[in-house]
């Protein structure tokens, strides 16, 4: 499944084996980790990449896409299943490699998965929780309709700091 994006170059598709060179040249970089939950490692090695792979094309209600420009992986975007009461809530998460970061990228990829989240159907709320210290993030997830529900106080602690995250929210069925 390929999924169109409103930038040509950009698409939204599986991950895959040829995609480990790209993945780690553009996962193995403090800025982008810094801003990921600890799910993501630092340092990014072709192991952890191996482990992706496998975890990316499990099958399951979870997400993944690797966001592809130009032909090379250079990001990723998902939607991880919550369980038992959670069933249809999904946590919404992406990261893109920095030296393709203010292009509009990661705007264009998220209107292309929400569309796809609609129409599967499978999620009635994400939520996608951002480190204070990203406005970035915060801006692209205000760009796609999230609302922002709430400031958890203290709730984070990354990179030796402790920090507030801010909860963005989006109601995919109302």
């Amino acid at each position: 499944m390929r999924l169109a994006t409103a930038l040509n170059e950009c698409v939204l598709r599986p991950w895959g084996p040829a995609d480990k060179a790209s993945l780690v040249a553009n996962a193995n970089n403090h800025r982008v980790w810094r801003n990921l939950a600890d799910l993501f490692p630092h340092p990014y090695t072709d192991a952890d990449a191996d482990q992706w792979f496998r975890i990316a094309n499990s099958p399951g209600r979870s997400i993944n896409f690797a966001i592809e420009v130009d032909g090379a992986a250079v990001g990723g975007i998902g939607a991880r299943a919550g369980e038992g009461i959670f069933v249809r809530t999904a946590q919404f998460g992406y990261w893109l490699g920095e030296a393709f970061w203010g292009r509009g990228i990661m705007t264009a990829a998220g209107r292309a998965m929400l569309e796809h989240l609609r129409q599967d159907a499978r999620f009635a709320r994400l939520e996608a929780p951002v480190f204070e210290w990203n406005p970035a993030s915060m801006r692209v997830l205000e760009k796609l309709g999230f609302v922002r529900e709430t400031v958890k106080r203290n709730s984070v602690t990354k990179d030796g700091q402790l920090i507030d995250s801010v909860l963005y929210t989006y109601l995919i069925k109302s």
